[in-house]
């Protein structure tokens, strides 16, 4: 089992990615590895971030091993177009802060999750969240499957220190 953690496209989403990965290995059991991804982009701004390119390399770094996914923000992206290219290795999925509700994002997590199996993920959206509300990403995932649960955080910013409840749905 490998756990992927899928950061957001600012560097200052690195420190989120590092207490992720430090707070899975010190409370959670997981079998198998640990991988914080850095986007290259954070060393270097010639680097265009593509995320496509993101989700075919971290497809082949899956090497056919079951995989978690934790991501946030743009992390959520490239965790859809993961899914829909190897949905059956994927063990469990955690989207947090999903950055927009546009209709290109629709179709991409209608690919990825419409036939997804809806206990296997799990959403988390801060209320007042800058780019997506709660209430907007509800009734996004709505159309997506109505059977993923959005749950409703009561921040008004766009950080996800929920590291307990992600225990939770990778322990279960």
């Amino acid at each position: 089992m490998i756990t992927f953690i899928l950061p957001g496209y600012s560097p200052k989403n690195k420190s989120w990615t590092d207490e992720v990965a430090k707070n899975i290995k010190k409370n959670i059991k997981v079998e198998g590895q640990i991988r914080p991804v850095y986007w290259d982009h954070w060393q270097d701004e010639a680097q265009t971030f593509k995320p496509q390119e993101k989700a075919d390399l971290i497809t082949r770094h899956a090497k056919g091993d079951m995989i978690n996914i934790i991501a946030k923000s743009v992390g959520t992206l490239v965790a859809a177009l993961i899914v829909k290219e190897i949905p059956e290795q994927i063990n469990k999925v955690i989207l947090c802060g999903i950055p927009t509700v546009s209709d290109d994002r629709l179709k991409i997590s209608k690919d990825a999750f419409s036939s997804f199996p809806p206990e296997k993920i799990v959403v988390f959206q801060n209320q007042k969240d800058p780019f997506a509300t709660d209430i907007e990403v509800k009734e996004f995932m709505r159309k997506v499957n109505p059977k993923i649960v959005v749950k409703s955080m009561p921040r008004g910013d766009h950080h996800y220190p929920y590291y307990e409840k992600f225990n939770e749905l990778l322990e279960s």
